[in-house]
């Protein structure tokens, strides 16, 4: 696993307050990347390739410094339906509740899901609890017949899928 450091040299510019421009910070930047990826990304678009998912999924969730459980709630031909931050806690660590979950798939009347949280540390390794949820979840959703398609932990640059490592 190699580590990138890096530094930006920043020609980007935001406006203050008062309309004058200042080299753009690496959280304004994200910020940015983000509004973009919600402009470009629309329901109905189709994630069908684990690379279209760990991009997306990856603006979204990069740079943050707080962990985040967030649902991509998809349709039975993996559109997305909506991506949901369901959960929010803290530099290590969020409470995920299954129920929630299920209720929110229910809501959305989802025939797919893909799970994903960040790991502010940015080791991109599932921990052991990582998995178990993924089995509770995967389990609580099946039981209303909506499909699991992968879980995607984003930390920093790195992605790792669930599916991909034959976790799913």
């Amino acid at each position: 696993m190699s580590r990138f450091t890096f530094t930006v040299e920043s020609s980007l510019l935001v406006r203050d307050a008062e309309g004058h421009y200042l080299p753009a910070t690496a959280d304004q930047i994200l910020e940015a990347a983000r509004r973009v990826v919600e402009l470009k990304v629309q329901r109905g678009a189709p994630f069908t390739a684990p690379h279209i998912v760990k991009e997306y999924l990856g603006a979204k969730l990069a740079g943050l410094e707080h962990e985040v459980f967030v649902v991509l709630f998809l349709d039975n031909q993996h559109r997305l339906i909506e991506y949901v931050e369901m959960f929010r806690g803290t530099l290590d660590s969020a409470s995920v509740y299954p129920r929630e979950v299920v209720k929110e798939a229910l809501r959305l009347n989802a025939a797919a899901a893909i799970l994903s949280h960040n790991h502010p540390s940015g080791h991109p390794e599932p921990s052991q609890a990582d998995r178990t949820l993924t089995e509770r979840l995967k389990e609580a959703l099946g039981l209303v017949e909506v499909r699991t398609l992968d879980h995607i932990i984003v930390a920093g640059i790195e992605r790792v899928s669930f599916a991909e490592l034959g976790l799913l």
